[in-house]
């Protein structure tokens, strides 16, 4: 669920400069008020009681258009599989979109992109209210979701930080990731005469442990942050036999794309030739087509000072770099973008569990600091890039 900011082609905008200026601050007091508020917390809660997964957000998809219309805004359904984009006022400014508990046995919004829909259907909603006078830009022909993008903005809910603020980095953000398996074979026999055999899981063994010695032994200044994390090892079905082969596999990270190349390079090495000392041969298998790489979120925009008109300076908190990954990552690849934290803990209310929690919940107070942060990031960048109107008058409706 991100913000995108297309190239504005032209602008007619009604409001003063001092209006313009002052727009940006106001959204945290349109976003709190009561009315906005409960929309917005129920748009979560609906979409908490009906979780769908990856690739199958069919319904998911069928409430946020829903909403989208109520606005009388268009929107293009399905973007891969089951995304949408709306298109706000003339086209300026894109939504791409992707104690209650969950309706289906199974499955559950552990990770908050509940909360992150609900934020931004309601900076679309404060937007969309304002696009007579703020927007008024030329239709942008539509052949692609980053096409004619500028910028792209980013949040995630998190119980890390408390409830006001939002924490950010400059760069990189969060670590690129990969994943790795192996198929470590050799020759099976009884474990009674292991002489006759050659045996895979000692190989597997050797393996895992030289693999934590990459970072341990390895790292440099080239490397610096990088981890290894073997989370697979499946071998053998009988107590007593020693099997024709073991399959192990995990993930990989760095911060950096030099040092995520060169981590890839070893880890290959370190299973082909730990694996042949004891006589098995070893299949790496990285299956970047199944499995993509993730590449470091490089923050390359700079958005203190729309977060600290907000929220106030005092509340903005730069943190470590995070050894997760996110799949912002893909869009700042491409362009200019800004991804941070929302800021949701509140010991009054007792403690907030980690995403991926069974326990996790969202702090709906938080919900008005990420719709006022979405549209008023949008907003500064129309009135930061305004060019001049240079078109002859047209038909001034909105078409697809």
């Amino acid at each position: 669920m991100y913000l995108l900011m297309p190239t504005p082609i032209s602008s007619n905008t009604s409001m003063s400069p001092e209006e313009l200026a002052q727009t940006p601050i106001n959204f945290l007091e349109l976003a709190t008020k009561p009315e906005v508020f409960d929309w917005m917390v129920g748009i979560r809660r609906k979409l908490h009681e009906n979780p769908e997964l990856s690739f199958e957000e069919f319904e998911t998809s069928k409430i946020i258009g829903a909403e989208l219309d109520q606005m009388n805004m268009f929107y293009t359904y399905p973007i891969a599989v089951t995304g949408i984009v709306g298109y706000i006022g003339t086209g300026t400014c894109r939504v791409g979109l992707w104690e209650h508990k969950s309706k289906i046995p199974g499955k559950m919004h552990a990770c908050g992109h509940d909360a992150h829909v609900a934020i931004l259907l309601a900076a679309a909603k404060m937007l969309q209210e304002l696009r007579h006078k703020l927007l008024g830009a030329k239709k942008l022909l539509d052949v692609g979701v980053l096409e004619n993008v500028e910028e792209i903005f980013g949040l995630h809910v998190s119980p890390s930080y408390p409830i006001g603020t939002v924490a950010f980095r400059p760069c990189p953000l969060t670590a690129g990731s990969g994943r790795f398996g192996a198929v470590i074979s050799g020759k099976g026999g009884h474990a009674a005469i292991p002489q006759q055999s050659i045996d895979p899981i000692i190989a597997a063994s050797n393996i895992i442990v030289n693999l934590q010695h990459l970072v341990s032994r390895e790292a440099n200044e080239l490397l610096g942050f990088a981890i290894v994390t073997v989370t697979k090892f499946q071998g053998g079905g009988a107590i007593n036999v020693i099997p024709d082969s073991v399959s192990t596999g995990g993930t990989f990270r760095a911060l950096l794309k030099e040092s995520f190349a060169q981590l890839k390079q070893r880890i290959e090495e370190v299973i082909t030739r730990q694996a042949s000392v004891v006589r098995c041969n070893a299949t790496v298998i990285f299956n970047k087509n199944e499995n993509p790489f993730y590449p470091a979120t490089v923050n390359n925009k700079d958005f203190r000072k729309v977060a600290g008109d907000i929220l106030g300076f005092r509340n903005l908190k730069e943190m470590p770099p995070l050894m997760g990954s996110e799949e912002f990552d893909f869009f700042t690849e491409a362009i200019l973008g800004y991804f941070f934290f929302l800021g949701m803990d509140d010991k009054t209310r007792g403690k907030f569990e980690w995403e991926n929690s069974p326990y996790y919940i969202v702090n709906e107070d938080a919900l008005p600091h990420g719709a006022a942060l979405h549209a008023s990031l949008a907003t500064r960048y129309l009135l930061e890039n305004q060019p001049k109107s240079t078109l002859h008058k047209e038909s001034s409706h909105d078409e697809l």
